[in-house]
């Protein structure tokens, strides 16, 4: 073992017993997790049930080849990367493979010097991508979550619970006032409030539960999944309450709270918008009722 905890998951894909027993003890032995397929369709059964960041695949196999794996792979499982292995009397090329998708390729047979670089980069490409991914999801003045990110999480939150049959809802927050705070105070005693209401975000919503995230200017949503209607107006009353607390001067909170349950007769983008409508709709009522209160539609 080389000492290193990796966590990192490598699926070995191959049809030759020998060779995917000793990629694996290989590649375990560099401390990565390995898991092993005879041929492409045996590997998109792991795939189905298992988490796995990097495919490590023969192309000549019977049943389905690696390039057909790697075609599934690409079109199936967007966050797992694949390395092709190529003997010298395939007639796929290193250009082919990589213009299929596939992170890098190796020829065999496979240098044990070379396969452990090849996997390091893999796997250093593969955070870099990851952290740039996370920044571009977050909102560089609150870093909370922001627009984008939002529309990503709420549709998977929202078809999550409708798999899983739990109930999830949604909060559009909107602070009241905060043209005016801004015309007073300046926009960098403004941004002193996001930056402050973010933070309240944080100490009453459940942690790794709860999604917050600024919408843009002075608009926020927060996802409460696993929750009842009554959880979910407590949790955001707690919120204008603390914000209240504060007294950034005549700023208040407008929230809105809306159920998210999905209906199968409508498409899921039309249902979606459909949904982020009503958290709207609940939050402009909330400011129609006089502002600085909780308007939750059932």
């Amino acid at each position: 073992m080389n000492g290193k905890n990796k966590d990192e998951v490598i699926l070995i894909v191959d049809d030759d017993d020998l060779v995917r027993m000793t990629l694996s003890v290989l590649i375990s032995s560099l401390g990565y997790h390995c898991l092993v397929a005879a041929d492409g369709i045996e590997a998109i059964e792991v795939l189905k049930v298992t988490e796995v960041d990097l495919v490590f695949s023969d192309i000549a196999m019977p049943n389905m080849d690696g390039l057909d794996l790697l075609k599934y792979i690409v079109d199936n499982h967007k966050r797992t990367d694949v390395i092709m292995a190529t003997g010298f009397a395939d007639k796929a090329s290193y250009a082919d493979v990589i213009k299929a998708g596939a992170l890098d390729f190796i020829k065999k047979p496979i240098d044990q010097a070379e396969l452990e670089a090849k996997l390091a980069r893999a796997f250093r490409e593969r955070s870099l991508i990851r952290r740039l991914e996370q920044l571009s999801l977050i909102d560089s003045l609150t870093s909370l979550w922001n627009r984008r990110a939002f529309d990503k999480r709420f549709s998977e939150e929202v078809e999550r619970a409708s798999r899983q049959r739990y109930r999830v809802f949604l909060a559009i927050i909107d602070i009241d006032n905060f043209k005016d705070f801004n015309d007073s105070y300046g926009h960098q005693e403004g941004d002193q409030v996001l930056i402050a209401l973010a933070e309240i975000f944080a100490e009453c919503t459940r942690s790794n539960v709860d999604m917050s995230f600024r919408l843009g200017g002075d608009e926020f949503a927060v996802i409460l999944p696993q929750t009842t209607a009554d959880q979910a107006t407590e949790i955001v009353q707690r919120i204008l309450l603390r914000f209240i607390e504060r007294n950034f001067g005549k700023t208040t909170l407008s929230i809105g709270v809306v159920p998210c349950r999905r209906n199968r007769d409508v498409p899921l983008e039309i249902d979606e918008r459909q949904m982020k409508e009503r958290g709207d709709q609940a939050m402009y009522e909330a400011k129609k009722n006089g502002k600085n209160c909780v308007v939750c539609r059932l």
